[in-house]
């Protein structure tokens, strides 16, 4: 059986640096990662059977001596097998894994969003997941700002315990899986040669210690789903399909952790009489020829309610007329947008031979 070129698998020169080695597997794994729409599995396992090789001081210098020997010699170490290095590759078994030098949590966390460095798992805490809720407003609600009550059922605290998962009375043991670092470490040999793991002690979850009795209200989750009631004020201004944050009102993660976010996503009624682009506000309003032609001051529809527009003589059909200052308000600032108003000029389709004769009349008197 012929050897494979490592070198030429990861497309880089066998001067290369352990950096530049680095560099090119991050490439590759990113363009072949089987879980990407262009992905090749195939490819992916080779490139990393490269980098299992080059990556490690040790094999690599066995590999450039044996060359084509090199797997004879025992290059590859026992353990974990393709299909457990794809499913750490997919769900971030990575965390706190060394290889050569290397923590394969930084790697593959920074090329697929998760996982992270060993240092950062050591000093991570659990955060609760966030929630989107979604309310609807009327066109009015949205301009002025109003209040509403958010009601839904999500994780929370749990009252007895106060999140610790304990029973009132009862204390706490230093944890022996762990001996109360809230983690636990081994060492394995796998293809990627030897590697040490660090996890979240199964035994306590991380907390170094263990109730000596569960709180019966949680059954020592330190969590419990009941209903959740928030009133949350609407800024004056604010538009359809924006966002609001309430930090720290998503699930709770005990008191391991952190809660997640809730987050208000509005959605605005649209309303016949406006219109609506940022803070201005747009409406229409037909009037008669006569009044085009003489002006007047007519009643119109405003955010304010009910007021008086003055029509200029000799209005086009299609002009704006503008309102100032009775558009919608600034989300950061109390200025208000403009309103404006478009005159659409009624021409009648029929009328009588006394109306046409002035009309002619008045035809002459323009020319």
């Amino acid at each position: 059986m012929m050897s494979k070129d490592y070198y030429k698998i990861l497309g880089v020169d066998k001067n290369a640096s352990t950096e530049e080695i680095k560099k090119a597997f991050r490439k590759l794994a990113h363009k072949y990662h089987p879980d990407k729409k262009s992905g090749d599995e195939t490819k992916f396992k080779e490139v990393n059977e490269a980098f299992q090789v080059l990556g490690d001081k040790n094999k690599r210098a066995r590999y450039d001596q044996f060359g084509s020997d090199f797997e004879q010699q025992g290059g590859f170490g026992g353990g974990m097998g393709w299909d457990d290095f794809m499913r750490a590759a997919r769900g971030g078994g990575f965390q706190g894994v060394n290889f050569g030098g290397f923590d394969m949590g930084d790697i593959f966390g920074d090329l697929f969003g998760f996982g992270g460095s060993s240092s950062n798992s050591r000093a991570g805490r659990v955060r609760g997941n966030d929630i989107q809720v979604d309310i609807e407003l009327k066109f009015e609600e949205a301009v002025f700002g109003t209040e509403k009550e958010i009601n839904l059922v999500k994780k929370n605290s749990c009252d007895v315990c106060r999140g610790t998962g304990v029973e009132p009375g009862s204390k706490m043991n230093h944890c022996q899986g762990c001996n109360g670092q809230g983690q636990v470490r081994r060492v394995q040999q796998t293809i990627l040669g030897a590697m040490q793991t660090i996890a979240t002690c199964p035994k306590c979850g991380g907390k170094g210690k263990i109730p000596e009795k569960n709180c019966k209200n949680c059954g020592g989750d330190g969590i419990v789903r009941n209903q959740s009631n928030y009133k949350i004020k609407i800024p004056a201004g604010i538009d359809d399909g924006e966002t609001i944050r309430l930090a720290g009102k998503g699930d709770s993660a005990g008191s391991i952790g952190t809660a997640g976010d809730l987050y208000v996503k509005i959605h605005v009624k649209e309303d016949k009489r406006f219109e609506r682009e940022g803070r201005n506000i747009f409406s229409e309003v037909v009037i008669s020829y006569p009044q085009a032609v003489l002006g007047d001051k007519i009643e119109i529809d405003t955010l304010e309610g009910k007021k008086k527009l003055t029509i200029p003589e000799g209005v086009q059909s299609h002009q704006h007329i503008r309102l100032k200052g009775f558009g919608v308000p600034g989300l950061r600032s109390s200025d208000r947008g403009d309103h404006y108003v478009k005159v659409i000029v009624e021409v009648p389709k029929k009328v009588s031979r006394g109306a046409k004769k002035l009309i002619e009349e008045l035809q002459k008197e323009l020319e």
